[in-house]
């Protein structure tokens, strides 16, 4: 084992231990999961986010359950506009399915065995008839029968069963006030439940490699509910049934409040803890407030910045610049954040004599690189250059000048610098000098 690392990533995942404590999160994932082997370990898992103090909503689907025991019996059930017509017959197995899902859940999230993760967890699991349900009736002239949709969430009752330290989990069926049970599903369930909690986030454990991706292959780590939708409606056809409406229902929770909507692997082993405590996560996050933003620098990021420009000054990409002086320019410094982590800074310096402004100390952390971070911070510089009426921005550096000569930049002389930068340019250096009319459109 790698002490090191071990220190280093526990170092890491304390901001969020400290965050997520008191925190209510809903986590919904479909039936297949509970039969895989893989649900041991998301138990583990779970019943460590309870440990942290995280107060934590389950939704369980049962839908392979359920088509199991209708193939016994030789039936099957119809589908319209995505959701299966539910029958005497077929709810009659929808219970038996859930129940069955039910006790199997229960049972991996009691084990508290000496050796294993979970010991002395000595974890309370909580259901109930929290769901308050209604027919989904005649859609186009079909009658739903007994599929159902979520009426009322009984928040009261969940929220005291949290307070008291238990987890809750809840299965995809309703009750209506007139005795009737109704099959709903997960999907629904867990963002409805969300959305009534006020959830501080809603996770969907789906069957991805990570979270979603792009046709070529690439993660998309963030998305605006608007973003979203569109990105659904764009690639409908090409996704599985069950990830859609997960999706959908993250982007729909996202629009009605809920802070965090997170689409994460189901497959990937430890796949939630990492989208939970790590910054680069591992899967998909929908959310109408955005991840990622842009801000003057503080006194309190002076510490940061150093941690993120030093190692760059060292490698002799940026000019080495004394911590005094950085401190003393702050006010020309941009950071950009990811989730409230400081990831990287830009300054810019105007010479408004010359027209022109110097863009200097480009610099994204490690883990953040190739995430189109450094960018942003450029099209912002060029923006606040464009609000002050400057003409030109130049920028000297020794090791990246193909980064900016393919957005726009050309190499030049020296002699182009303002003045007061000329007297001061240091030919031993040898940076290159790209300057770029801001008249013109990136290349």
């Amino acid at each position: 084992m790698d002490t090191s690392a071990f220190v280093q990533s526990f170092r890491e995942a304390a901001p969020y231990i400290h965050t997520f404590r008191g925190q209510t999160f809903v986590i919904g994932f479909g039936g297949e999961l509970v039969e895989s082997d893989r649900f041991s370990q998301l138990s583990h898992d779970i019943n460590l986010l309870v440990s942290l103090g995280i107060r934590i909503v389950l939704v369980h689907g049962a839908r392979p359950q359920v088509e199991s025991l209708l193939a016994l019996r030789g039936q099957t059930r119809q589908h319209h506009r995505g959701r299966r017509i539910t029958d005497a017959t077929a709810m009659d197995a929808v219970k038996y399915g859930i129940g069955y899902t039910r006790a199997e859940i229960e049972a991996q999230l009691s084990v508290a065995l000496p050796d294993s993760p979970m010991a002395g967890a000595n974890l309370r699991v909580a259901g109930g008839n929290y769901l308050v349900a209604c027919p989904m009736g005649v859609l186009d002239g079909v009658d739903m029968q007994y599929s159902g949709a979520v009426r009322r969430v009984d928040t009261q009752a969940i929220t005291q069963r949290l307070a008291a330290g238990e987890l809750v989990l809840l299965s995809p069926i309703g009750y209506s006030p007139t005795g009737e049970s109704f099959s709903l599903s997960m999907e629904e369930v867990a963002a409805h439940t969300a959305t009534s909690l006020k959830a501080d986030k809603l996770m969907y454990l789906v069957d991805t490699p990570t979270g979603v991706h792009s046709a070529s292959g690439q993660l998309l780590r963030e998305f605006s509910p608007e973003e979203g939708q569109a990105w659904l409606e764009s690639s409908a056809d090409h996704l599985p049934g069950e990830f859609r409406l997960c999706f959908a229902s993250a982007i729909k929770a996202a629009g009605l409040g809920v802070k965090r909507c997170h689409l994460v692997s189901q497959s990937v082993d430890g796949a939630l803890l990492k989208e939970l405590f790590t910054h680069a996560g591992s899967g998909t996050v929908v959310s109408d407030a955005p991840l990622v933003v842009l801000r003057q620098a503080r006194f309190d990021d002076l510490q940061r910045l150093l941690q993120i420009i030093r190692p760059l000054e060292q490698e002799g990409k940026l000019v080495p610049r004394e911590e005094e002086m950085i401190e003393l320019n702050l006010d020309h410094y941009t950071v950009v954040e990811h989730d409230g982590k400081l990831t990287g800074c830009v300054a810019m310096f105007d010479y408004p004599e010359a027209g022109m402004a110097e863009l200097c100390c480009l610099a994204v952390a490690p883990p953040w690189r190739f995430r189109g971070y450094g960018e942003a911070l450029l099209h912002h510089v060029e923006q606040r250059a464009r609000d002050k009426h400057i003409d030109t921005l130049f920028v000297l550096t020794t090791q990246t000048a193909h980064f900016f000569i393919e957005r726009g930049f050309a190499l030049t002389s020296p002699d182009v610098l303002p003045p007061v930068k000329r007297q001061h340019y240091n030919p031993e250096r040898g940076s290159k000098v790209l300057v770029r009319r801001l008249s013109t459109p990136h290349a």
